[in-house]
């Protein structure tokens, strides 16, 4: 056999116990009359030692020719070690070698392997092999398969059975990009790869399922960001005969399940905010209220002056800014340069210290008085020794903008603690959204989520003003999961893509599966996604989903370890009827 035990498992109860062990060789020091190796697998690191003493020449030299991450089997007997180290568990021991083997040789690594490394991003990313043998990578993925394997044993004791659906399925005009397969056998068409198992698991709750759920790659050909990827895994729920209420429940118990399991704690409040509410309070629709810093809108209170930029603006409104009083002008400059950003997009931004004498200084102290800016305060929350921050302009644009300035000084404060957790509902979302180039309404979530109760008439009056019977869960001010209660009914999913846009041919032509089986007897049904590489970044203490994944693709949606997407041979297109006309 390789090995007896792992690197990280020998204790000082395993003292004269001859043992194997096989891994890769860390480091090797040479002090001339002794060597030691420090032998590396994924469980930990054991000090191997050989002396002229105890180890035969011919064993010491050996020692002293191998390389870094060398592959190599040594048997010996466990000892105490003369001089510990207590930073490893296996610190207070090291194997005594007297046989030992190169496996497979190794050429020197382009970057070390250690927790804190000397390569970038760029060249770790290509010899993503070597970095995953890292503690750090290593320690994510770990941590993630942890994390799976509380949610399948959540969901399981929850009766939720785990069923497969296709990844070969059919290209439907809704959502992002879908990456196309053309078929090699169907000549001139094409499967797609899911953005989500959707229609399948509606299909699965018509087919008597009852709970579903499924740990599943998706995949979506859109621009990507620290915290998107091409492809990605959801964890996907489906549940027949609910209502919104029964799932918020079954959810708020997996979050809570998986906080307790993996952290100790248990969040007893999981507040629900709408989606107009959430917007109000902090200009987008995933807070994170791990910290105050709510808006207060100022229209009524700063719109009666002779402040042009306040009385011609859509909303004016602020945050006060915990402790920043103290900021001196030059700190307060650098805050307004950073929201006129390109990034942020804001054309200024109106300042006030709430000084610790209770009284108030200004940027536009030619305009307002003491009593004026007091009303500011009140509005905003400020209190002595706090900075008031006001944006103005179209609502929309303003909120965002201030949204983005709020998580900053969040950020800049400490205030973001990743050993907090701060869950919420956010529901009563816009069942549509207007695309304000086409003038046309599109799903906010996707076409097959229904109108809250008693909505569904607006559709013909109002359709901006009808609410979704939709839900996100939201963790520290990001979505971790959402969903819907589904149409059921052939009818009024037929309304629905009406109002999409959908002619009947072109509704039959994309759903007509789906239609056919809601004649069948569908139950009511509805259920919820939750995004398992965000979700383990989360809980796992950070934002960025690739340092969790184990093979991730760049910024540009490319492998740069196997150099993929890639060309394929001419011979592959003409058995697929594809040309390529690619422009010289």
């Amino acid at each position: 056999m390789y090995r007896s035990y792992t690197c990280g498992e020998l204790r000082t109860d395993h003292i004269q116990e001859e043992v194997t062990l096989s891994g890769w060789v860390q480091k090797v020091r040479d002090k001339g009359f002794v060597v030691w190796i420090d032998l590396r697998d994924r469980y930990g690191i054991t000090q191997l030692i050989f002396d002229e003493e105890r180890t035969s020449k011919a064993l010491l030299e050996q020692a002293r020719a191998v390389g870094r991450e060398f592959v190599i089997q040594a048997k010996g007997t466990v000892i105490e070690r003369a001089s510990k180290n207590p930073n490893i568990p296996t610190g207070a021991i090291e194997i005594l070698v007297s046989e030992f083997t190169v496996l497979n040789e190794a050429l020197v690594p382009p970057f070390t392997i250690e927790d804190e490394t000397d390569g970038g991003e760029d060249i770790r990313m290509k010899y993503r092999y070597l970095d995953i043998r890292r503690n750090p990578v290593k320690d994510n993925l770990i941590f993630r398969h942890k994390v799976a394997m509380e949610v399948r044993k959540y969901l399981s004791n929850e009766h939720f059975i785990e069923i497969e659906t296709p990844y070969l399925i059919k290209s439907t005009p809704e959502g992002a990009r879908d990456f196309v397969v053309p078929s090699r056998m169907n000549e001139g068409q094409f499967y797609a790869l899911p953005q989500s198992p959707q229609t399948f698991k509606q299909l699965l709750m018509v087919g008597g399922m009852d709970k579903y759920f499924q740990i599943v790659k998706c995949f979506r050909d859109e621009d990507l960001r620290a915290d998107r990827q091409p492809e990605f895994t959801q964890i996907d729920c489906e549940m027949a005969f609910v209502e919104q209420e029964d799932i918020l429940q079954i959810f708020e118990g997996l979050t809570q399940h998986l906080l307790k399991e993996i952290h100790g704690v248990a969040p007893e409040k999981f507040p629900r905010i709408t989606y107009d509410e959430a917007m109000q309070r902090f200009g987008n629709d995933k807070p994170d209220i791990r910290f105050g810093m709510e808006f207060g809108e100022l229209n009524e209170v700063a719109q009666h002056k002779e402040f042009n930029v306040f009385n011609s603006a859509e909303l004016v409104v602020g945050i006060a800014i915990p402790g920043a009083a103290s900021y001196t002008r030059k700190e307060i400059d650098a805050l307004v340069d950073w929201v006129r950003r390109p990034q942020v997009g804001a054309k200024g931004m109106v300042y006030v210290k709430c000084n610790e004498d209770g009284s108030f200084k200004s940027s536009v102290d030619k305009f307002y008085d003491q009593n004026d800016l007091a009303k500011w305060a009140d509005v905003t929350g400020a209190k002595a020794g706090d900075l008031i921050c006001v944006l103005s302009g179209d609502s929309n644009a303003t909120r965002a903008q201030l949204s983005a300035l709020r998580m900053e000084m969040a950020e800049r404060l400490g205030l973001r603690k990743a050993t907090e957790f701060a869950p919420l509902w956010v529901i009563d979302f816009p069942l549509l959204e207007l695309d304000e180039e086409t003038g046309n309404y599109h799903a906010m979530h996707h076409p097959f989520t229904s109108p809250k109760p008693g909505q569904m008439e607006l559709l013909d009056t109002n359709p901006g003003a009808v609410k979704a019977n939709a839900y996100d869960l939201v963790l520290n001010g990001n979505e971790i999961g959402g969903g819907s209660i589904r149409i059921h009914d052939k009818d009024t999913q037929a309304i629905m893509f009406k109002h999409l846009g959908f002619t009947p041919e072109e509704a039959k032509a994309q759903f007509g599966f789906l239609m056919d089986a809601f004649q069948y007897g569908a139950p009511p049904h509805g259920g919820i996604a939750f995004g398992l590489d965000r979700l383990v970044a989360i809980l796992g203490g950070q934002e960025t989903i690739r340092d969790f994944i184990a093979f991730p693709k760049n910024n540009s949606g490319r492998d740069v370890m196997i150099d993929a997407p890639a060309s394929v041979d001419e011979d592959q297109l003409k058995e697929l009827h594809l040309k390529l006309d690619i422009p010289s």
